[in-house]
């Protein structure tokens, strides 16, 4: 099954002192790239995440939002040795040992320290993110089945398309074979009928459309077959639609009816559609 590039993901949840909720968006790219916003993170959970989405997506510009509320603690430590030096300092420079008092020190850099910590649960995080990565998963999931089904109903266009330029075209051979035949005859009385089948079966397969018509069938079948498969490439699927509109452009070239050009043309611009629907494939 295709999958497509984009796609949303979202879990929030609250644990005790602790709030966190994640957002995944996926838009398309030709590589995986993730970007991961958050303050609240450490080195080993970042690296996790970014494993994580790298085991389940192959393609796409995958952001991610990590916001969390979690309990913090404050520390409030005194640097004895500054304040040692601001002592001996007082004495040297003014002759008297002075007994300072909290407000003395409060507002000198680097003797009160204040720390603050907050207490991160990696495991909470981690569950939290599995939800959000699944539920971002299935999103693109279900846009991929959304982009199949366009497919599947312009494949079956171009099916249509070809049993109607294949019938056109046989019909066409015939009624060529037997206006060169009858243009030949008018004009010469005494000639070689050998070569005149010869020459004129040449002509015919000038326009002769059996091979293009065959690989356009081969390609529409490979199509179906990739996009029905359990881990579908869009880059496969693109290059398929390349050759398939290579073929169908030369098919274009080579129909003089028409009615069949026109039927070949229409079979050109469903393949320029599916090209614009397989972008968003991963």
């Amino acid at each position: 099954m295709i999958s497509s590039m984009t796609g949303y993901g979202l879990s929030s949840s609250i644990e005790g002192d602790s709030e966190i909720t994640i957002e995944i968006k996926g838009v398309n790219n030709k590589f995986l790239e993730i970007s991961l916003k958050s303050h609240e993170i450490n080195n080993d959970i970042d690296q996790y995440i970014r494993n994580a989405v790298g085991k389940n997506i192959v393609r796409g510009k995958v952001d991610i939002k990590i916001r969390s509320k979690s309990p913090s603690k404050t520390k409030y430590f005194i640097d004895n040795k500054l304040l040692k030096n601001l002592k001996k300092s007082i004495k040297d420079n003014l002759g008297i040992e002075e007994h300072l008092k909290f407000s003395d020190i409060k507002d000198i850099p680097g003797i009160l320290n204040i720390e603050t910590k907050k207490k991160t649960n990696n495991k909470f995080i981690k569950r939290e993110f599995k939800k959000a990565l699944k539920d971002f998963a299935d999103s693109r999931n279900k846009e991929g089945m959304k982009i199949k089904k366009v497919i599947d109903k312009k494949i079956k266009g171009i099916d249509y398309l070809v049993s109607k330029i294949l019938k056109q075209s046989k019909k066409n051979i015939n009624r060529r074979l037997k206006s060169y035949k009858e243009k030949v005859t008018s004009l010469i009385e005494d000639f070689d009928k050998v070569r005149m089948g010869q020459e004129i079966a040449l002509l015919a397969l000038k326009h002769d459309v059996s091979e293009e018509i065959d690989r356009i069938s081969f390609h529409s079948k490979s199509l179906t077959d990739e996009i029905n498969k359990k881990n579908g490439s869009g880059k496969k699927i693109d290059f398929v639609l390349q050759e398939l509109f290579r073929e169908a452009n030369t098919l274009s070239v080579k129909l003089d009816d028409p009615d069949s050009k026109n039927l070949a043309l229409d079979m050109k611009l469903l393949i320029e559609e599916m090209r614009e629907q397989i972008q968003n494939v991963e």
